[in-house]
């Protein structure tokens, strides 16, 4: 009997509430199989009129901590979809506020930037400014994650400038690792690439007479890259060293990519040489993005050169180097050497990522070898790698526009059959899904 008890429950718990919408968290939840936190999931689903959902959770007692609530807050923030993302909120709002209530409880910093989550994937702009209002109130230190799911959601320039401002004079914003406020709010719009934004706040921090350090010039110098103002780049370059800062990893880096953009080899050397001579040995990270900026400047034989001095200098290319390199000769329209690339990596047992393989597909679709494009999409499963939206869609297109259109809805029937990104079979006109 309890056998058959079990197996009716698992089969779909038919014992919810009649009217009730079955979602994607109910069908997998089962309170005979499942913890605490799947009941009280099942319980907050089945909030509606005529159910108190708050003397359901006291009665079912459990023992609230950090754990249960994260586990409870994290199964809305992998459930919210275009269906439910104005429902779930709520309802883990709901359960929120029952858990502060519960005796011996008491939330910290890390569950409201949980709730946080839940309202920034809906947008839910207002109910944050009020979460960071009541974080405040309480005392509680606010992070730089709570900066950042804030400022992700502040569309508006207007409203991200107010954000910061709000931050900067917050005595309870708890910056770490960064030396001070100003750094971690540049460090972040770095990551979300507000470049325009870095540039005020880094005006506002030097108006009120903080000194910039190593991290703040290089977010700086970065976003005034970004920006295109290479003029300004230099003298935040000469500045830093006046004030007698020294570059870092980072900063090397960052030179070193442009240089490579603006086809300046030997400049490049003569830093990569002052690299080593001031004990900042260069890694595959700083020839990586040299290459990168050489290759999109179009000077694919400095690109060779480099890569072999860095394997003279005993720094292993990774999958990430070999990809630039494979990438600047498909562009050049040089797939020969492209595939010499490619096959060069599988022998020092490199695993081509998604975007090695995108590359090589699409050149492969240049020189009109079609049938080993398709078998290389093929190969990327066999080896472990997923092929993303992007790879799909650049084969579908490059057959189309070869006339091949049987072969192009060959893969797209390949990839449904995957159960790969059907949400996005719209993007492909003029196929019918049988």
């Amino acid at each position: 009997m309890a056998d058959a008890s079990r197996r009716k429950c698992c089969s779909g718990c038919r014992r919810r509430p009649a009217g009730l919408r079955p979602t994607t968290m109910m069908a997998k939840t089962c309170p005979l199989a499942r913890g605490p936190a799947d009941r009280i999931v099942k319980i907050l689903l089945q909030d509606g009129p005529g159910f108190n959902t708050r003397q359901a959770l006291d009665e079912m007692r459990p023992r609230v901590s950090n754990a249960l609530v994260r586990e409870v807050l994290l199964k809305f923030v992998v459930s919210i979809d275009g269906v439910n993302r104005a429902r779930y909120p709520r309802l883990a709002y709901k359960f929120f506020l029952w858990a502060e209530d519960q005796e011996g409880y008491r939330h910290g910093t890390s569950m409201y930037n949980l709730i946080l989550k839940i309202f920034a994937e809906c947008g839910e702009l207002k109910a944050m400014w009020r979460l960071l209002e009541d974080m405040t109130d309480k005392g509680l230190p606010v992070s730089s994650r709570t900066f950042h799911l804030l400022v992700c959601t502040s569309g508006r320039a207007g409203l991200r400038r107010r954000l910061v401002e709000r931050f900067i004079k917050s005595s309870n914003f708890n910056y770490r690792p960064f030396r001070n406020s100003f750094n971690a709010i540049l460090h972040t719009l770095l990551t979300i690439e507000q470049y325009s934004l870095i540039e005020w706040v880094h005006q506002k921090m030097i108006a009120e007479g903080h000194s910039p350090d190593v991290l703040t010039y290089n977010v700086v110098m970065r976003a005034k890259y970004m920006l295109g103002k290479l003029d300004q780049f230099h003298k935040l370059l000469d500045e830093m060293g006046k004030n007698g800062l020294a570059p870092d990893l980072y900063t090397y880096n960052l030179l070193l990519h442009v240089l490579g953009k603006g086809d300046k080899p030997l400049a490049a050397l003569n830093l990569l040489n002052y690299m080593s001579d001031v004990g900042c040995v260069p890694t595959v990270l700083h020839f990586t993005n040299l290459i990168d900026g050489l290759s999109r400047a179009g000077n694919l034989e400095a690109c060779k050169y480099f890569f072999d001095e860095m394997v003279k200098k005993g720094c292993q290319p990774d999958v990430v180097c070999y990809t630039v390199m494979i990438t600047g000769y498909v562009a050049a329209g040089e797939f020969d050497e492209a595939q010499k690339f490619f096959d060069d990596m599988l022998l020092r047992g490199q695993l081509p990522n998604v975007y090695t393989y995108n590359s090589m597909i699409c050149g492969l679709c240049i020189v009109g070898e079609f049938d080993k494009a398709c078998s290389l999409l093929k190969d990327m499963e066999s080896r472990g790698c997923t092929p993303n939206f992007t790879v799909y869609s650049t084969l579908v297109s490059r057959l189309r526009n070869a006339g091949k259109d049987s072969e192009a809805n060959n893969i797209i029937q390949y990839m449904t059959n995957k159960g790969h990104y059907l949400h996005l079979l719209s993007r492909f006109r003029r196929y019918r899904r049988c």
